[in-house]
């Protein structure tokens, strides 16, 4: 496939299987394989793994969803141009699925189906996965993968834009915090004893 329209890494990450354990690391806590270098286009590995071969290479995490892999939009929308591909939110994260997942025929009343394997979709999207905006690159080329210039530019904007709005809160409650610091509130008075009068003390009777 021309790189101009499909990531030479692409398609060995679809066809990958994740989620075995690391032979090397297989006693510790975290040795499921579920991490992808795109500067190696192996097989899967594991945080450790990740540590000692891929410190400086490009690297995405695989998480699983009803048994299926899905990655994390803010990690894969950076590299790769996912316009088409029906988003999910799952565990207060949106991501997308990597390949189809087989579906009984949708029912009447459904709007919107995947073009490639016919699988009802959330929203006016094209594709419900990965592969198959894959497949139908392949069969009509008129959608790519590939980040262009402006694509680029756009994600750069944003980010910038989030960093900016993050950085601004934080100077926001450093001058609030600072500005308590410089005039703290002025206590209330405490309360005045002034007018009360106290009462006649009495004793208890004695105990016959």
């Amino acid at each position: 496939m021309d790189t101009m329209l499909v990531p030479p890494w692409l398609e060995p990450l679809l066809n990958t299987s994740f989620f075995s354990i690391c032979r090397t690391h297989g006693d510790a806590a975290r040795s499921e394989c579920n991490m992808f270098c795109l500067d190696c286009n192996g097989d899967a590995f594991c945080f450790y793994c990740r540590s000692s071969r891929h410190k400086d290479h490009q690297v995405i995490q695989i998480r699983r969803s009803s048994y299926h892999d899905v990655v994390r939009v803010s990690e894969i929308q950076k590299v790769l141009d996912i316009s088409g591909v029906q988003t999910y939110v799952i565990n207060s994260a949106r991501v997308l699925f990597l390949n189809e997942r087989p579906q009984p025929k949708s029912g009447k009343g459904v709007s919107h189906i995947c073009e490639i394997c016919g699988r009802s979709l959330l929203d006016t999207f094209r594709f419900c996965s990965l592969g198959c905006k894959l497949v139908g690159i392949k069969r009509n080329g008129d959608t790519s993968f590939v980040l262009g210039a402006k694509n680029e530019e756009a994600l750069m904007e944003r980010e910038d834009i989030q960093r900016r709005l993050v950085s601004s809160r934080g100077e926001e409650e450093l001058r609030e915090g600072a500005q308590q610091d410089m005039y703290p509130s002025t206590p209330p008075p405490p309360p005045s004893n002034a007018r009360r009068r106290k009462g006649i003390p009495h004793r208890a009777p004695f105990g016959s």
